[in-house]
């Protein structure tokens, strides 16, 4: 098959096969405003600027995806959250929007038609469709009903809610599959190719395996299976080995792995099962020269890049700020090189 597009080759992974370059998928949010010399907040505040810095990226990164994505907190801005915003990094979420959990038991999922905190993320996918949609892959992104509390509730409260209280927590946790459901769906109808599932709850890092196959996994396999495109479970750093079985279960595509994992272990589980996406070291990429970045990418597509079904990205699901151009060209480069050495 001719892999001339990024569609195509992102594609090919999918299947679990070996594309002739392997993907590289990064998703550029708070980094794009850096390429405009704007603040985030400047930056998000208009669509067509977030459209046409996407594909500048597209072209000067050689990157294999592009993204309507703006922060994480967007979906608890849904909910009635607040947004903090800082001016060289991604905005946060503000005080939680649940202060108190009896609040649950009033409580509706907000609609998605007509949310001005959405809003802007479908005028984004709707543009990049029009403009690259059937060359390019367009990542729509949710927050997972069991990570998105994070938010809600902060932390803290989250934890003490799955500990405390199990009836509210099984009703916030319906409320959000319904939300997340209709947002993922929202965002394939306006074009995007399909969508990133952030989960880090969810993760044997944060949550023990035996909880989240309890009470994380049936809520994840009712919303993916409700969703009507492809999904990758990411664990924005998180660990994933000890619930491969679990991802593959979900009914999700794929997984983002982060940088602590044993990448050959994650070959091992996830090969023919699930598409891998990782593992570069977002934090350390700052301070990377193009040496280290190159050495970095050609030791990660030694361990898992043979027999396909991976794409490369940083760990967390986002470019950092402070990640230098020069590193970010040197890893385009470095893939270029090994599909070289590949053909011959």
């Amino acid at each position: 098959m001719n892999q001339a597009t990024s569609l195509q080759r992102v594609q090919t992974a999918l299947d679990h096969e070996a594309p002739q370059r392997v993907p590289q998928l990064f998703i550029f949010a708070s980094r794009a405003a850096r390429e405009v010399g704007m603040t985030p907040r400047e930056y998000f505040s208009d669509p067509e600027r977030v459209i046409e810095t996407q594909l500048r990226i597209l072209e000067k990164y050689s990157n294999d995806c592009v993204s309507a994505f703006s922060y994480a907190a967007v979906d608890a801005a849904a909910w009635g959250g607040d947004v903090r915003w800082f001016d060289d990094g991604p905005p946060n979420a503000g005080a939680p929007v649940i202060r108190d959990p009896a609040q649950i038991d009033d409580l509706e999922a907000p609609t998605v038609a007509g949310n001005a905190a959405l809003m802007p993320t479908l005028a984004v996918l709707e543009g990049l469709a029009e403009l690259v949609g059937d060359t390019v892959p367009i990542v729509g992104v949710v927050i997972a009903p069991l990570s998105l509390p994070v938010m809600q509730l902060g932390f803290e409260g989250w934890l003490d809610l799955l500990r405390d209280d199990p009836v509210r927590v099984d009703r916030l946790l319906a409320l959000n599959s319904s939300f997340c459901t209709e947002w993922a769906n929202a965002q394939l109808v306006a074009g995007a190719t399909a969508i990133c599932y952030f989960n880090p709850v969810a993760s044997p890092t944060i949550l023990p395996v035996a909880r989240y196959r309890e009470l994380g996994l049936p809520v994840d396999q009712r919303t993916i299976a409700q969703i009507d495109g492809a999904t990758v479970t990411h664990m924005a750093s998180g660990r994933s080995l000890g619930i491969v079985d679990e991802l593959v279960a979900s009914g999700t595509k794929g997984i983002g792995f982060g940088f602590l994992e044993d990448v050959a272990g994650v070959r091992a589980a996830c090969q023919g099962r699930l598409m891998m996406l990782g593992n570069l070291n977002g934090v350390a990429m700052r301070h990377w020269t193009p040496a280290q970045a190159a050495d970095e990418v050609h030791h990660l597509l030694d361990v898992v890049g043979p027999g396909g079904g991976f794409c490369l990205s940083d760990s967390h699901g986002e470019v950092p700020w402070q990640v230098p151009d020069e590193v970010l060209r040197a890893i385009a480069l470095s893939l270029e090189r090994h599909a070289g050495e590949g053909a011959r």
